[in-house]
This record gives structure tokens, sequence and C-alpha cells, in this order.
């Protein structure tokens, strides 16, 4: 059993599809005070202050601690969650016909072992349907998702190449998690 510190249902999915045991419980950490130039250093900050305020508040005697974090870049931008529907379409449009950059950052504490690792998933985009974005925005879906995206929903049919694990693009590469279990 493993404490999974993120109030992600993505990431829990990903977790129970994977048959791996857990709880879900986090207390919360302020990414705004973040500055960082480039994603990959943004991701694991988020995630480094994430486990420290999870780390002291829960420790890792009763359960290994789970930590991840995950971050859209696109055209050189860090494409962080949208706050509300015209950043979305702005940060959509952004990755339409574009390269898009997922990058998860999780850590993973027990008793035995420490895991810190950063995987990325390029996706290939087509341009994307105005009317299908229009939608997408409407459904509220790409609430709480960094880059709006949702390559599991939205995004899918617009992919014409992928390098990576999806389950990285949706916020955890249980492939390497699974390693160290």
């Amino acid at each position: 059993m493993i404490r999974l510190a993120s109030a992600s249902t993505t990431r829990a999915k990903l977790l129970q599809e994977a048959n791996i045991p857990f709880i879900q419980e986090s207390v919360a950490f302020d990414e705004e005070q973040i500055k960082a130039t480039s994603a990959k250093n943004f991701v694991y900050q988020a995630t480094l202050g994430k486990y420290e305020a999870n780390l002291k508040h829960f420790g890792i005697k009763e359960y290994p601690l789970l930590v991840a974090d995950t971050v859209v870049t696109s055209q050189g931008m860090i494409l962080r969650k949208a706050r509300c529907k015209e950043d979305a379409r702005n940060i959509l449009l952004t990755q339409s016909g574009s390269i898009t950059s997922i990058i998860t950052c999780m850590i993973y504490h027990s008793d035995k072992y420490k895991l810190i690792d950063i995987s990325v998933t390029d996706y290939i985009f087509d341009e994307f349907d105005v009317d299908d974005l229009e939608r997408y925005l409407a459904s509220g879906e790409w609430r709480g998702k960094a880059g709006a995206c949702m390559v599991e929903g939205f995004c899918k049919p617009y992919i014409k190449e992928v390098r990576g694990y999806e389950s990285t693009a949706m916020g955890l590469c249980v492939e390497k998690l699974k390693r160290f279990l």
C-alpha cells in the first residue's frame, strides 16, 4: 500500500489500472510561488515542494509516499493550468498543429527506496478543429489539467505521433514506478 499525495483522479486511475494498492490523501502546496524559466525545473520544484509538505505531514512510516506534478510545454512556453475558459482556449491553440511536451516528475519514498524521476512524452498534434475545441471548452473537462490538455480525451484524435509513455502524459509514469515496487 502506498499513499498517493495528489488529488488527481487520473493519477488514482493509473494506479488502479496498474494494480498498485494505494490510499489517496494530500496536503496543499502553493505552486504559484515557483519561479522557473524551464518546464523541467518548474515541474521538479513543484514536485519537491509537494513532497516536502506531504513528508512533513504524513511521513513514510505508515505508508510509502508518492507525489507527482505535471507541466505542459509547447512552442517554448510553459503551459500551466488554465484559470478561465479564454486562458484554456489560448493554451490549447498554442498546442494545435505543434509539438507538445508533457513532463511529469514523481517522487516515491519508502523506508527502503527513494525514486526521483522526470519523464517526458512528446505529442505531435494536427490542427484542432475549432468546433471540437469549443465543445471541449464548454464541457469544462480542461479544468485542473496542465496545459488544459487531455491526451486520453479531447486531444486524442489529433495525435499524429507519440514519443514516450501515455501514463507520463496522464500524470504518473507507472511503468517506471512499478519497477521499484
